[in-house]
């Protein structure tokens, strides 16, 4: 090799899991099919392309479900994931989108499904909620599986690898990931993919470092190149010089005793140095993966995602079906809360028993509230469930997207309208739950003060919040750099809400990924929140942090940070006052 070649390389990504691995890479070849060619079928032989097609699928399916029957006990847990896959090979928007499109524009299967599979995808990545968009990435991964059926390309074979490695790959599917031997694969790295991603969730679990979003990664590494995999960072390093390997395997083994540490603590409560008592909460979308929020010591559930009960389906779910579900979290955190939020789709959800028009910028359009409010069945089946669910449990209703008091309003109307229908029926049933507003939208935090009087709490979606606050995208890599929590503008809306609440006597919690990040838990505290909720393989982390930190010195710094022109400013202090607790089991020199 040249010196060039093997001069030392940062590349940096997006942490979907944390933790610290150095091994050699392992570069996985999927055999592209990214390269699709378009043709034209003979009027004769349609029913020929359709029918091939069928077969793809039929065959992805199969491919699928022994994949799913040979899952590990340790990811049993996440087998949702691949069976929404498979609902997905028979979803509308894809499968019978394609059909379609072989039929009226006589075009061959492939090409048909990458159109399908692109409208599918846009859908999704137009919804500003980042685990609904995320989900494009599931469409993609199966159309990826049908199409490698359809060119008779082979699988990846992870199962197959025989030594310790490191994987490096443009892209790794939930089934793919689901595959990995912890005795042979030590972590992994992507050109794609992002922190909601459902491969990010499985490599969570597995407890494997993991950075996605690269980019460049595979053009850039060499089959058996020594790499470092930073999880906790989000970065790579690429031949590393002998004082960068020295460096990373002394954090490398700093990382795993404070984990250790960590984990073996995860149950304490969170009382912070001088005695505040604080809930740290799971945010979850699917009941199985309650678990994992009890496995890591979760106070509760602070945020039960509903949309996943109304995807990749023909129709809207049931009542009772919506029930069963909603029961079974519930008692299987009881007698801790469960928060869940009512559905958050948006207009462009394709349901073929109801169609509804294109919107030009669904995020900003009819959604979450706006859509139940607009469709008061849909929303009155979701309510009546939701009540008959809080029988059996501590049950509070978040409601999203507000941004007025009519919204409100409404809401609690029609809340009455349910509550009398199951009294009709003699169903057994709570209606005096608690109501929440989900502050996320500008508008929602400047009138707190008047939201107060018809909320019993208020929980801050700081995802939504941050990104319409900066009017920025962060799924737009050209300004996604400016999305920033510790944008003094964000933490002065977050003191007006928290203010607000407190004066009017209502608590606020915090239910975005700001939460989950250990630099900015002095800030929250010492605004006042006063729960928090986040993905619960971080839950032990930030438990260890509130135990460390003095709620009463964090409050004296807030008139300090509050005068700050720039989140770097923030940051610096709050550096200077609490580094030595943020960084002290792992980074510290």
């Amino acid at each position: 090799m040249t010196q060039q070649q093997t001069e030392e390389i940062v590349l940096r990504g997006i942490s979907g899991s944390q933790g610290i691995c150095i091994g050699k890479a392992y570069l996985v070849d999927r055999e592209g099919v990214d390269v699709v060619e378009r043709y034209y079928i003979d009027i004769d032989n349609i029913e020929k392309e359709i029918n091939r097609f069928k077969q793809a699928v039929n065959k992805a399916r199969k491919e699928l479900t022994g994949i799913i029957e040979d899952i590990p006990e340790d990811l049993r847990q996440h087998a949702y994931i691949l069976e929404t896959h498979l609902l997905l090979h028979k979803d509308k928007m894809l499968y019978g989108k394609t059909i379609e499109l072989i039929e009226n524009e006589r075009i061959n299967a492939e090409w048909a499904l990458k159109r399908a599979s692109a409208t599918a995808k846009s859908v999704f990545r137009n919804i500003s909620d980042p685990y609904l968009q995320a989900r494009a990435a599931d469409i993609e991964h199966v159309t990826d599986r049908i199409l490698r059926c359809l060119m008779g390309t082979d699988d990846v074979n992870i199962q197959g690898i025989s030594k310790r490695v490191i994987l490096v790959a443009n892209n790794l599917s939930p089934a793919e990931t689901s595959q990995i031997k912890l005795d042979r694969v030590m972590g992994f790295i992507t050109d794609r993919g992002g922190k909601t991603s459902h491969t990010s969730i499985i490599a969570r679990t597995l407890e494997i470092p993991a950075v996605l979003g690269l980019e460049r990664a595979t053009a850039l590494i060499n089959n058996e190149d020594l790499i470092i995999v930073d999880g906790n960072e989000g970065i790579v390093i690429v031949n590393p010089a002998e004082e960068t390997l020295l460096r990373y395997e002394e954090l490398s083994r700093r990382y795993e005793a404070h984990k250790k540490e960590v984990i073996r603590r995860g149950d304490l409560p969170a009382t912070s140095a001088d005695g505040e008592f604080f809930r740290v909460m799971g945010n979850i979308e699917l009941p199985e993966e309650v678990v994992a929020v009890k496995d890591h010591g979760g106070d509760g559930i602070g945020l039960f995602r509903t949309e996943f009960l109304y995807l990749s389906r023909d129709d809207f779910p049931e009542e009772q079906e919506l029930f069963d579900q909603y029961r079974e979290v519930v008692e299987l955190m009881s007698p801790l809360p469960v928060t869940i939020r009512s559905l958050d789709i948006n207009g462009d959800k394709e349901v073929s028993s109801m169609p509804t028009p294109q919107e030009a910028n669904p995020a900003l359009g009819l959604r979450a509230i706006r859509f139940c409010l607009k469709n008061p069945e849909i929303f009155k089946t979701q309510l009546r469930a939701i009540m008959r669910a809080a029988s059996h449990g501590y049950i509070r209703l978040l409601l999203p997207m507000i941004s007025s008091v009519q919204e409100v309003t409404e809401t609690r109307r029609l809340m009455d309208e349910a509550a009398e229908e199951l009294n009709n029926r003699g169903e057994q049933y709570k209606r005096d739950i608690e109501l929440g507003i989900m502050i996320e939208i500008p508008s929602a935090a400047v009138i707190a003060d008047i939201l107060a009087d018809f909320a019993d709490f208020f929980s801050i979606g700081t995802n939504d919040l941050v990104q319409y606050t900066l009017a920025i995208d962060r799924g737009n890599r050209e300004v996604a750099h400016l999305y920033d929590p510790m944008h003094p503008a964000v933490i002065r809306l977050i003191r007006h809400v928290v203010d607000a609440g407190r004066h009017k006597g209502i608590k606020t919690y915090m239910c975005g990924e700001m939460a989950a990040d250990s630099i900015n838990l002095p800030i929250l505290l010492g605004l006042g929140i006063e729960e928090l909720s986040m993905a619960p393989q971080s839950i032990p982390e930030i438990k260890n942090m509130i135990r460390k930190v003095n709620v009463s010195d964090a409050k004296k710094l807030m008139d300090t940070l509050l005068q700050q022109s720039s989140a770097a400013d923030m940051q610096r202090i709050i550096t200077d006052a609490f580094g030595e607790l943020l960084y002290e089991d792992v980074y510290a020199e």
